[in-house]
Formats: structure tokens, C-alpha cells, sequence
């Protein structure tokens, strides 16, 4: 699946959650969806989960940057198998930090609906995606490297030493004193 089409899936997904969720907070939770205290809460919480989830994925996109391109290639692809960082002890930390953005997107306007029901369900989506379109195609792009490089390794890791090298910030990759195209 190219990435234009998994953008376009994100921003279905958000949007259609939203929408939906404020549509049935409206119709069956009108007085949460309405109360102050825990709209206060919600959007504190949604915030500080949406800077986090900015920084891995700025992070692991630095690292992909960095150790996952030789030569001229297209902005956000690889074309080397990247175990470096937080690769080293998961074979997916970009998407661990994906994995909650639709929550924190959910906790950020405020609905109950998209918190508890649609983003959990949106967030079960994502895993199947990866199971059904991201290891297959790396399988095929990196083959028998990938295979040994995913044996023993965990789709995501939440012992502390990888989260600490998962939020360890990645300087921009530098060239000539630029900053190159597809880094974050």
C-alpha cells in the first residue's frame, strides 16, 4: 500500500472517528460530552499524548533517515534495513508511537465516544494493518535479512531501556549544511 493511500486511511479514520464519535457523545452522552471538568482533562491529557507520540514518530523518522537510505531515494522510503535506535529492540517503534494518535486526537476533542470506543477500535485497525501490509512488504523489499532481523526482535518493546532510547532525541540528518527532504 503506497503511502498516499495510508494517508488517506489516517485521515478518514480521524475525521470519520470525530465526527462520529461527537455524533453519538450528542445522542447518548450529552452531559459528559458537555461537562466542563472533563473536557479540562481530557485535552490536557490528549495533549501531552499527541507531543509524545510527535516525538517518537519525529524520532524513529530521523533514525529511518539516518541508517535506512543509500543513494538517491524518494522522501519517507528506505532502501536499507535500519536496526539501529529503537530498531534495535523493536521491529516497529514508529508505530508504537502511531498507535495512539488517534486517542490522543480522541482525548484532544474532548468526545467519549472516540476515546473509549472508536480509538481502541481504530488502534486494533492499525495493528491489523501492520500484520496484514507493513511486515509483508518489508518481508519482500529486505526478504531473508528481515527474517533474521525480526527473529527474537517484538513488533514493540515497553521495557524501559527502549522506551528511554525511543524518546532519545535524533539530531536532523545534515548534508552540506541542509537539512535533507523526507526528515523531520
Amino acid at each position: 500500500m503506497k503511502a498516499k493511500y495510508r494517508f488517506y486511511v489516517w485521515v478518514f479514520m480521524l475525521w470519520g472517528g470525530a465526527a462520529a464519535g461527537i455524533y453519538f457523545d450528542l445522542k447518548f452522552f450529552r452531559q459528559i460530552f458537555f461537562s466542563l471538568p472533563y473536557h479540562a482533562i481530557s485535552l490536557v491529557t490528549g495533549i501531552l499524548l499527541l507531543r509524545l507520540v510527535i516525538r517518537i514518530s519525529r524520532n524513529t523518522g530521523r533514525t529511518l533517515a539516518r541508517y535506512g537510505r543509500k543513494g538517491e531515494v524518494p522522501a519517507l522510503e528506505t532502501n536499507v534495513l535500519v536496526s539501529e535506535g529503537p530498531y534495535r529492540y523493536m521491529r516497529h517503534p514508529m508505530h508504537l508511537g502511531l498507535l495512539f494518535f488517534p486517542l490522543s486526537i480522541a482525548l484532544i476533542t474532548g468526545s467519549p465516544t472516540f476515546s473509549f470506543i472508536i480509538a481502541p477500535l481504530e488502534m486494533l485497525i492499525m495493528l491489523w494493518m501492520i500484520y496484514l501490509v507493513e511486515e509483508p512488504e518489508v518481508r519482500r523489499k529486505f526478504g531473508k535479512q528481515y527474517d533474521m532481523y525480526a527473529r527474537g526482535k517484538p513488533w514493540f518493546c515497553l521495557k524501559p531501556e527502549c522506551l528511554k532510547v525511543l524518546l532519545k532525541d535524533v539530531p536532523p540528518l545534515q548534508e552540506k549544511g541542509k537539512k535533507v527532504k523526507g526528515c523531520f
